[in-house]
């Protein structure tokens, strides 16, 4: 009897250690089978973060573009000279090389005031604030909006005969024509001003030619997209006339 039980417990302890060593396999199997998954997300994961960093790299470049792309058009916008055009553009620097007159200068103030610091349009400025008579002073006009002014020089003025100069001073009229003929609504740069373009007085002036040989009317450019505050300025070696003073 008790050789039967010894040989029974035996046989259960066997059975145990068998189950034991089983269940130890199983888990070695469990922890080989976790780590290749475990390999392969950490592998997803870093190509995730290696795409993201390309994408914001690829970003970042394309801001920086349109920043330089954005500087550059700014330095070209801020810069005065950038639309001269005219023969004698070299000739008004030399004259009026710094200062409010100059090409700088004038770029600070609106057109009436920047017209007033040139010495080359003296006699216009007279015209246009009231000094040749004083019914005509059009400076807060041409100050309060935009324009584009087409500016005999005084060269330009002493052409004319000094009879029809004074003729003119005296009639508020005819000379408030003439200054509005010389004055078109909004601003034209250098590559637009040419063709027919109705003036402040309501005439059409028309303007033909480009660069150097531009023509307004009959008279020649002297130096043109000169640049204000609120005006595109072309000093003319002529003064215009509009039909009604014409006639």
């Amino acid at each position: 009897m008790k050789t039967q039980m010894k040989s029974t417990a035996s046989a259960v302890l066997g059975i145990g250690a068998i189950a034991l060593l089983g269940l130890t396999a199983c888990a070695g199997d469990t922890t080989e089978d976790a780590a290749p998954e475990e390999e392969q997300e950490e592998t997803t994961q870093d190509e995730g973060v290696t795409e993201a960093d390309e994408d914001m790299d690829d970003d970042a470049t394309a801001e920086e573009e349109a920043d330089d792309d954005m500087d550059e058009d700014m330095d070209e916008d801020a810069d005065p000279a950038a639309e001269l055009v005219g023969a004698s553009c070299g000739d008004y620097a030399e004259q009026v090389p710094d200062g409010d007159g100059s090409v700088e200068g004038m770029a600070q103030d609106p057109v009436a005031t920047a017209a007033s610091n040139n010495p080359m349009l003296t006699t216009l400025t007279a015209a246009v604030s009231g000094e040749l008579n004083s019914d005509v002073d059009l400076v807060d006009t041409l100050n309060g909006d935009e324009f584009t002014v087409l500016a005999p020089v005084d060269d330009a003025f002493a052409d004319v005969p000094e009879d029809d100069l004074n003729a003119l001073a005296e009639d508020a009229d005819a000379l408030t024509s003439v200054l509005t003929y010389h004055v078109i609504p909004g601003q034209l740069s250098p590559d637009e001003i040419a063709g027919e373009h109705e003036t402040v007085n309501g005439d059409i002036v028309e303007i033909t030619g480009e660069g150097e040989d531009l023509m307004f009317d009959d008279a020649g450019l002297v130096c043109g997209g000169v640049q204000t505050s609120n005006a595109t300025v072309y000093m003319i070696d002529g003064v215009l006339m509009p039909e009604m003073a014409e006639q």
